[in-house]
């Protein structure tokens, strides 16, 4: 695994946009830089464009406008192979984890170098033997080992993401994404998996970045907060900085605090 300097793992948004549907903005004009090795957890209320963020930096749907750079890469103007390629160094854990059911744990994981893989290897999933052995690593570091010849779908959920955790770690990514990792868990497990999360990046100084939920845990782990609301950041610091005035601009409203 080749070394990189923090710059090349840099994340630019500038100006950033998303309609779904013409004149209504989802995203309006957002701009964001994360870099260095760090945690930085997005919160805000339901429909503020958490996840559309999250999936407009990897191109999982595409920006009305704006700029998205990782490194020396501007995401946003790249299509077919270069885009392709771009994509695979971006690492996405999903709220739902997004395993394919009836294949192995191990499988499951390898899936994460498809991307790096001549289109007959990945259609035979024939994987270098080097990738076999980075994923019972991978699988070790994330306490599934004895699982690895398990069908995916007899997993618990916070099996099943740590699996997801394990299959983005194989892609190599500059950055780790992750969308509400922890809202399909049980509050145990969530502390479990953000506990994980946050080891396994800082351990390989992947920076992550986190859309939450839950503001106590965002706070707890994370060492930047940002908090969306209504489209627009309202809060970027850190955990020891937001107060109860910034979350009642975030959420709206006092009753919730009490």
């Amino acid at each position: 695994m080749a070394t990189m300097n923090d710059s090349e793992r840099t994340l630019r948004i500038e100006n950033l946009v998303k309609e779904y549907v013409p004149g209504k903005p989802v995203l309006k004009g957002i701009s964001l830089e994360i870099s260095g090795r760090t945690t930085t957890a997005i919160i805000g209320p339901s429909g503020t464009g958490k996840s559309t963020l999250i999936r407009c930096i990897n191109r999982l749907i595409d920006p009305t406008s704006g700029s998205i750079s990782i490194g020396d890469k501007e995401l946003t103007s790249m299509s077919g192979k270069d885009l392709r390629a771009a994509r695979r160094r971006v690492g996405m854990v999903f709220q739902e984890f997004n395993l394919v059911e009836r294949l192995s744990v191990m499988e499951n994981v390898l899936c994460g170098r498809l991307g790096y893989l001549p289109v007959w290897r990945a259609w035979l999933r024939k994987y270098p033997q080097d990738d076999i052995e980075r994923a019972f690593n991978l699988l070790d570091s994330v306490g599934l080992l004895e699982f690895a010849n398990a069908r995916a779908d007899s997993l618990s959920g916070g099996q099943r993401q740590r699996v997801g955790i394990a299959r983005a770690l194989m892609q190599d990514p500059h950055i780790l994404l992750a969308d509400e990792p922890t809202s399909s868990l049980d509050p145990k497990t969530s502390v479990e998996i953000m506990e994980l999360l946050t080891r396994v990046c800082t351990e390989r100084k992947i920076p992550l970045l986190v859309n939450i939920h839950d503001v106590n845990l965002g706070k707890r782990f994370a060492d930047r907060i940002i908090g969306m609301s209504k489209g627009h950041v309202v809060f970027d610091g850190k955990p020891d900085e937001l107060e109860p005035r910034h979350l009642q601009e975030i959420y709206g409203g006092k009753d919730w605090l009490q």
